[in-house]
Formats: structure tokens, C-alpha cells, sequence
């Protein structure tokens, strides 16, 4: 049965966990839990530049990026590494100079700005073209380039150590593509400088700094965004970061009762630790946010997705979940099926963004949409209900209508969202993610399963050009295949 719940509220959305399987005790042992996991100490850790990501021996400064006047020193020079990148989207942002615009990066590199590009595209200008590649599949780059004239279009390349395979291919073609006009059309955005001029050659390249203390998925705040403060305008940059901002504000100076990216992190916790929960489902009731689970799948499980602690101790317990989802309410004509009546009870977030001024009687519909899901995932539909209001229907159909009910869920709604609600909700969940880590004594900001990968598609790919051969005889198989 539902608690009634106290609704939280940081910056401009309201969060309410009703829903969830916590009675009163259960709440009060899980915040005890975490005032002794010191969740608290944990941001205060963050916020003073101290050591978060042992693994590479750094702070975790994406926050200072959009850090006011109070920053420290060493925030303060994260913070400025901004400033030309504000500079040039504001010569280039009126469209003269480009028409058009292709970013390529994959990962961190790529999803943030693709989602803030996605989310505010109807503000941003008409005469710039916005195009965005990630894939090695040399299909991407066509797609990217078709149509658009070389010596009017503006090539970013966002690689934080500027040496990630797909990156530099798609960078390799565009500047052959490029041509005559590589010198002044290419922007390179890297935390490897030297790399990234040598890969240049003699071009005349525009060189944006990416921080060595800004991991990868928490590079959306940096130069890495480059294209959206070009066809945004950087003034409505500023204010996803100010939103994000006080974001900030609020997981320092909330108690942790009322924090609400600490209650978020506590609730992950019981849902995937305690309750043994596999998954959980973001759903988008916004069109601007139907981005928001693919950008939340790599925050969260590049994260956090390890079983071992930074001591290398291997944890004992389950630790982040699978995170997938999409945008309602189209989703409610797929996968909603398998939420209401399949074996499983996933815990389900529910995220009702809502723009003031747009047609009334279809948002009053998302809403009601939203709402009504929510309330079957909790409640259910018992058979002497069904049989009840379909008196007529056979006992075989009206039990194929039962719906078990219990599903957990929380709601969170931002009554008028924009660019400060935007940067609130990320900035949540980048602290909600880091707070997760420490209860679950993981280290959030490495990712050695990502990097292993890459280092066995390197040999494969030598293999494949006839250099050697795999050692996996699988994978011995599978080339002989497919050659």
C-alpha cells in the first residue's frame, strides 16, 4: 500500500516516491544508511576538488564548469577553459560564417550535446544546419555530410585524449571531404592538444580545451558542447548551466533527508541492492526529452556498472541496474505491455516535463496519459473488478485482464520547463550517480571495461587486415564468416 509520501523539491521539479516499497521504517534505516555510508562527506569531497576518481588519481571537476564567482582556484581554471569556447559561438552563432555544422565524437562525447541539441532544436538558428555522427559504419558520416557544401560547413571533433578509433576515422573523412577549406572549417575539442595539432598537420585548426578532471560523460557542460552554444546561442547555454548550477546548490546545502539526488541514490540502492531489482525504466512524458534514457544508459551503468571497489575487493551484493526507456506516451504503445503484465516488477520513473503555452488539450492529455500509468503500475486490476465492469466476458478473457498491480514507481514534474529545469534534472542525476557509487564503494568516474574492449577491437581489426590472426578461435570463426 502507497505512502502518502512528503514530495521533495530541488530547483524546479518535484519528486514524489510514494510509490515505492519503503514504509516509514524501512525510509528512516535507508537514510541511516546512508548519514553512514557519508554520503554527505562524499559531496563535500566533490566540491572541494579532492580526490574522487582514484583510479587516475584526479578530482571530478564537471561541475566546476559551471561553478559561480565562489569557485576555487583550481575550479576557477576548469571554469575559464569556457570562455573561448563562449567567444567563438558568439562571432559564429548568427550563421555568416557556417551553414552548417557536423560534431563528431561517440560516448560522453557525443550524447550530452546530441540531447541538448535534440531537446532545445526549435530555438536553435534557422539557417544553421545541425548534423551529428558517432558510428564508425562509414553510413554515418554519408548521412552527416550529404548535402551540405565543404566550405560552409563547420566540423567539431570532440575527443577528450583525441586517440578513440571512431572518432578519428569520421575526423579522417571529413577533413578529406573538407579538403581546401580543412584550414579555418575544422574545431578540435581535446584535453590532448599536442595529439590533436599533429594530427591537424600544417591545417589552421580552431583548438578548444576539454579538462583533464571532466570525464568523458560529464563533458556536456564543456567545450565538448561546442556545437549547441554555436546554434543555441550561448546565452541559453548559460542557463542549462545556471539550472545545473543550482542543482549544485541544493545537494550541498540540503540536509539528507531532503536531498533529493541523495534520496535518489539511496532509493537505487534499495531497489537494485535490497530489493534485487536487475533493471529500471526512465520514462520521458516530454518530446524535448525523448534523449534523456540513452544519455541516463551511459552516466549511469559506465558509472557504476563494476562489482569491485577502487581496494579491488569484489563487492557482495548486486550493484547499479540495466537502465532503459523512451518517451511517453509512445512507449505506451510497446513496451508498457511487458511493465503492467509481465513476470517482473521494474522500478519505473516517470518524468512529466511540461512546456507552458503549447496546445492545451494535448498536453492536458500527456498528463492525464502519465498519471493514468502510473496508478495502474501501483494498483492494478483485481478479476472481480474486471468481472465486474465486463460482466459479459468469459472467465479465460477476464483473466488475461487482470493486472497484478504493485509495481513500484516515483514520479518527478517540472510544472515549466526550460533551460534552468533542463540543467537541474541533469545536474540531478550526474550527483545521483556519483552518490550510488559510494554506496555501492564503487569508483564512478573509470571505465576499465570500456577500455578493454578497445584494446581487443584494435587487435581483431589488425587481424582483419591480414596482420596476425585472433587467438579466440570463436572469433577465428566468425572473421572466417564474414571475410
Amino acid at each position: 500500500e502507497a505512502r502518502a509520501g512528503d514530495i521533495l523539491t530541488a530547483g524546479q521539479w518535484s519528486v514524489n516516491s510514494a510509490r515505492q516499497f519503503l514504509d516509514e521504517t524501512a525510509a528512516a534505516e535507508l537514510n541511516a544508511f546512508g548519514a553512514q555510508a557519508g554520503l554527505e562527506a562524499a559531496i563535500k569531497r566533490l566540491f572541494n576538488s579532492e580526490i574522487v576518481n582514484p583510479s587516475e588519481n584526479r578530482p571530478a571537476l564537471h561541475w566546476a564548469l559551471r561553478a559561480g564567482a565562489e569557485a576555487g582556484d583550481e575550479a576557477a581554471s576548469v571554469r575559464d577553459s569556457l570562455a573561448s569556447a563562449y567567444a567563438f559561438a558568439a562571432q559564429h552563432a548568427s550563421g555568416d560564417t557556417f551553414s552548417a555544422i557536423v560534431h563528431i565524437g561517440i560516448g560522453g562525447s557525443d550524447f550530452g550535446p546530441r540531447l541538448i541539441y535534440d531537446a532545445f532544436s526549435d530555438a536553435a538558428a534557422k539557417n544553421i544546419t545541425m548534423r551529428f555522427c558517432a558510428n564508425v559504419d562509414p553510413l554515418d558520416l554519408n548521412r552527416a555530410l550529404d548535402g551540405l557544401d565543404p566550405a560552409k560547413t563547420l566540423v567539431i571533433g570532440v575527443s577528450k585524449s583525441f586517440g578513440t578509433e571512431e572518432t578519428l576515422y569520421n575526423l579522417g573523412r571529413a577533413r578529406t571531404w573538407l579538403g581546401d577549406h580543412a584550414s579555418g572549417n575544422l574545431a578540435l575539442v581535446t584535453a590532448n592538444p599536442e595529439r590533436a595539432k599533429k594530427w591537424a598537420g600544417g591545417a589552421d585548426v580552431h583548438l578548444f580545451d576539454m579538462p583533464l578532471s571532466v570525464g568523458g560523460r560529464f563533458s556536456m557542460w564543456s567545450a565538448a558542447s561546442l556545437c549547441c552554444m554555436i546554434t543555441l546561442g550561448p546565452d541559453l547555454f548559460r542557463k542549462i548551466a545556471k539550472g545545473a548550477q543550482d542543482m549544485d546548490t541544493h545537494v550541498q546545502q540540503a540536509p539528507l533527508a531532503e536531498n533529493v539526488p541523495m534520496q535518489m541514490a539511496l532509493l537505487d540502492y534499495w531497489n537494485a541492492t535490497i530489493r534485487r531489482q536487475p533493471m529500471r525504466v526512465a520514462l520521458a512524458y516530454a518530446s524535448r526529452l525523448r534523449m534523456l534514457p540513452t544519455y541516463l544508459q551511459q552516466l549511469e551503468m559506465e558509472s557504476n556498472g563494476k562489482t569491485v571497489t577502487p581496494s579491488g575487493e569484489a563487492i557482495d551484493g548486486t550493484t547499479a541496474p540495466a537502465l532503459w526507456g523512451g518517451e511517453g506516451s509512445i512507449g505506451q504503445h510497446s513496451y508498457h505491455q511487458w511493465l503492467h503484465q509481465g513476470a517482473q516488477d521494474v522500478p519505473t520513473e516517470f518524468i512529466l516535463a511540461l512546456d507552458k503555452g503549447v496546445e492545451a488539450s494535448g498536453q492536458r492529455s500527456l498528463i492525464a496519459h502519465c498519471l493514468a500509468q502510473a496508478e495502474v503500475l501501483a494498483n492494478g486490476r483485481d478479476l472481480n473488478t474486471v468481472q465486474t465492469e465486463e460482466a459479459d466476458l468469459p472467465e479465460a478473457t477476464a483473466r488475461q485482464k487482470v493486472h497484478a498491480g504493485g509495481r513500484p514507481s516515483t514520479m518527478m514534474i517540472c510544472s515549466d520547463f526550460g533551460p534552468e529545469a533542463f540543467g537541474n534534472l541533469l545536474s540531478m542525476f550526474e550527483h545521483r550517480t556519483y552518490l550510488a557509487g559510494i554506496l555501492w564503494g564503487l569508483n564512478s568516474f573509470d571505465q576499465w571495461g570500456v577500455e578493454r574492449g578497445k584494446v581487443m577491437a584494435g587487435q581483431i581489426n589488425a587481424a582483419l587486415a591480414g596482420d596476425g590472426d585472433a587467438k579466440d578461435p570463436v572469433t577465428r570463426s566468425l572473421m572466417n564468416l564474414i571475410q
